[in-house]
């Protein structure tokens, strides 16, 4: 596949390219151009003006042509589904197919926020002296929004970035997954079939510390969207603060699920077991698993009984697998370097812990006798299906545990108690709290994001993402409401 730039699909100015992979087989799925920063530097070149352009039109049809795509992109589900299960390694129907409803229902819904962003009126005389002013706010776009998407749910992610941002007005300058960017340039594709300009909509791969880079650096970006790693965001941070430009991250998370004594055994077991979607490799996972000791035993059985030995490692084509590979190698490097130094500071693997094979896949593993001062109780994101489970006794040291984190992305707690789960609530502090639920729980009007610590400032939600794409923009009307003439002697503002 090609990158778009202005109106063409083009290769790499310099020829290069870079494999994609299936992490199921190590086969070559396609190649992707390996961006330069000469091909960034002509991607925000043609964004001036095409966002210029684009900006003119009505938010009404900027918002029926992102929503002709999302009809396409419904339309297409099988299809798109097919090539993200090949790239990244997703089980077809149960993950990779299902993520493109999601990606049709969130462009959708950002074309109902941006069509119902209302400004808002300043009230008259509240201070002296602006007694016949009215003074009233609009909504206008940010102009060139640079959106990085991570590899983990690439087409979903990207949705949250692109939709709301085009039908407010903006371009946007796409930086696919390195790992697997089909799927996004696939979307990129529908996007110019349902009537949206390309100069409006470029896409580029290859490395982030090239391509990434030279994109976050340009003077002319007027914001970044950015979903990835805490190391990564703050690099990002350094370089957009030589030209102050906004940013809005989401980043990691070593969110915990509280499970308490009096727990729903049934609910907490389906909740826990709720990691394995996508190989764990989700930034709100539950990541520890923070358990009433009275009942920690019993938990850790029934996970590893009635949910991780019934999981089915595979072809994420076959319609029996249950749980794809790692998105490569080097990930399924990563879990398996994170569950040795577990396994070495006390840890005791439970249940699995083992590479199925040379390449990417890697089993659900439970580890037991974690404590509290561990490297993966604390400030160790282990993106991957791993479940530490670490006990406690008093709720008081739940919270103590959970929070003792450079985290803050979210979390859950599992009680019929509200007062208790209402309580405990208001004491992590995190983005999200769910309740009854793991804090991988998320919903499209949601605010989602760290909001506190190294997790992120981003709240992206259909809720928060007018925000982050538009800025308020203040019009005075001086003496609009006086029959006297201008104190200059200019004569009347109006007949």
């Amino acid at each position: 596949m090609q990158m778009l730039i202005g109106e063409r699909w083009v290769d790499a100015s310099d020829g290069k390219t870079r494999n994609v992979i299936n992490p199921a087989t190590g086969e070559v799925v396609d190649t992707v151009p390996e961006a330069t920063v000469e091909d960034v530097t002509r991607a925000i070149d043609v964004a001036v003006q095409g966002q210029r352009e684009w900006a003119e039109r009505t938010t009404r049809e900027r918002a029926q042509l992102v929503r002709k795509a999302a009809e396409m992109i419904r339309a297409r589900r099988l299809e798109l589904g097919r090539l993200l299960s090949l790239e990244a390694g997703k089980p077809y129907m149960a993950e990779a197919v299902w993520e493109f409803d999601s990606v049709a229902f969130v462009l959708e819904a950002g074309c109902e926020v941006a069509l119902h962003h209302y400004g808002a009126t300043m009230p008259f005389a509240t201070e002296p002296g602006y007694d016949q002013d009215l003074q009233f706010t609009i909504h206008a776009p940010r102009g060139i929004i640079a959106c990085i998407v991570p590899y983990n749910f690439p087409p979903a992610i990207w949705a949250f970035k692109v939709g709301a941002a085009l039908a407010a007005g903006n371009a946007v300058i796409v930086k696919a997954p390195s790992y697997d960017p089909l799927a996004v340039i696939k979307c990129h594709e529908i996007l110019l079939e349902a009537g949206i300009p390309a100069n409006v909509i470029q896409v580029l791969t290859g490395g982030g510390g090239r391509v990434g880079d030279a994109l976050v650096s340009d003077p002319r970006i007027d914001a970044i969207n950015f979903t990835g790693s805490t190391a990564t965001g703050i690099s990002i941070a350094r370089r957009a603060a030589e030209h102050l430009t906004p940013y809005y991250f989401e980043l990691g998370g070593n969110d915990g699920l509280i499970i308490c004594d009096d727990a729903d055994m049934d609910l907490a077991v389906s909740e826990a077991a709720d990691k394995s979607r996508n190989s764990g490799q989700a930034c709100s996972a539950a990541k520890r698993f923070i358990v009433h000791n009275s009942i920690r035993k019993r938990f850790v059985e029934r996970l590893i009984d009635e949910r991780l030995s019934k999981l089915v490692l595979g072809d994420p084509l076959d319609p029996d697998t249950t749980m794809g590979p790692m998105i490569g190698k080097p990930a399924a490097d990563t879990i398996e370097r994170q569950v040795d130094l577990t396994v070495k500071q006390g840890g005791k693997i439970r249940f699995g812990g083992k590479r199925r094979n040379s390449y990417a896949f890697f089993e659900p593993t439970v580890i037991e006798d974690v404590t509290p001062g561990m490297d993966i109780a604390r400030d160790m994101e282990v993106f991957g299906p791993v479940w530490p489970v670490i006990g406690f006794d008093t709720l008081d040291e739940a919270v103590r545990i959970h929070n003792n984190s450079s985290y803050g992305l979210g979390g859950g707690i599992i009680t019929p108690d509200m007062r208790t789960a209402l309580q405990v609530s208001r004491k992590l502090r995190t983005g999200h709290v769910a309740i009854n639920a793991s804090g991988g729980f998320r919903a499209a009007e949601l605010p989602f994001g760290g909001g506190q610590k190294a997790s992120g400032n981003s709240r992206e939600s259909m809720s928060a993402v007018m925000d982050e794409v538009t800025q308020t923009k203040s019009i005075i009307l001086r003496y609009v409401f006086s029959e006297d003439r201008l104190p200059s002697g200019d004569g009347p503002l109006v007949a």
